[in-house]
C-alpha cells in the first residue's frame, strides 16, 4: 500500500490568461527546436505565477514534446520515427492524381503527416512562483516532421498573478 501526502497547498480565486504565439523558421525535416527558454519569456511576460501553460502547434505535421535535450537521445527518437514511418514509404496522400483541392505548393509529405500520429500537438506545463514545473532533465520541443519553414506555436498562460 502506497502512503501519499500534501506537502504544499495554495488556493486563489481570480484567473488571468495571457495569451503568446512564437513564430518558429525551421532549417530540415525531424529538426527538434528546444522551446523551453521562449516559454519561460512568455510565461514572465505575462505576469502569471501560479497555473497552468498549454503549449500548441499550429499545424498538422508538427508535433510538441517533453523530453531530455540530448543528443543521443533525439538522434535515437528520429530513427525510431523513421522506422515505423519511413519517408519512401508508398503514402495515398502522396497520389496527386487522386486528391482534390491541392494547392500549388503541396509537399509529398504524407510521412509527416503519419509520423504525427504518434506525437502530440499540445503540451501542458504547470507553474508556480512563476517558474515552469520542469523536471532537472525536462524540456520543451517542437519537432518539425516535414522539410522547412515558418511554424507557429501557441502559448496559453492560466493562473493567479
Amino acid at each position: 500500500m502506497h502512503q501519499f501526502a500534501i506537502v504544499e497547498e495554495t488556493s486563489e480565486s481570480v484567473m488571468k490568461t495571457h495569451h503568446s504565439q512564437i513564430l518558429v523558421k525551421t532549417s530540415e525535416c525531424m529538426q527538434f527546436v528546444n522551446l523551453t527558454e521562449m516559454v519561460a519569456t512568455v510565461v514572465a511576460r505575462s505576469g502569471i505565477s501560479s497555473g497552468l501553460v498549454n503549449i500548441q502547434t499550429r499545424h498538422t505535421t508538427t508535433a510538441l514534446i517533453i523530453n531530455e535535450d540530448e543528443p543521443l537521445l533525439i538522434e535515437d527518437i528520429k530513427q525510431i520515427l523513421e522506422r515505423y514511418v519511413p519517408r519512401e514509404a508508398d503514402y495515398q496522400h502522396n497520389d496527386f492524381s487522386r486528391r482534390v483541392d491541392i494547392p500549388p505548393d503541396e509537399p509529398l509529405n504524407g510521412h509527416s503527416h503519419c509520423k504525427a500520429l504518434f506525437l502530440p500537438t499540445s503540451v501542458n506545463v504547470n507553474l508556480a512562483d512563476g517558474q515552469l514545473q520542469l523536471g532537472r532533465w525536462q524540456s520543451i520541443f517542437l519537432i518539425e516532421l516535414d522539410d522547412s519553414r515558418e511554424r507557429s506555436v501557441s502559448v496559453l498562460v492560466m493562473g493567479q498573478s
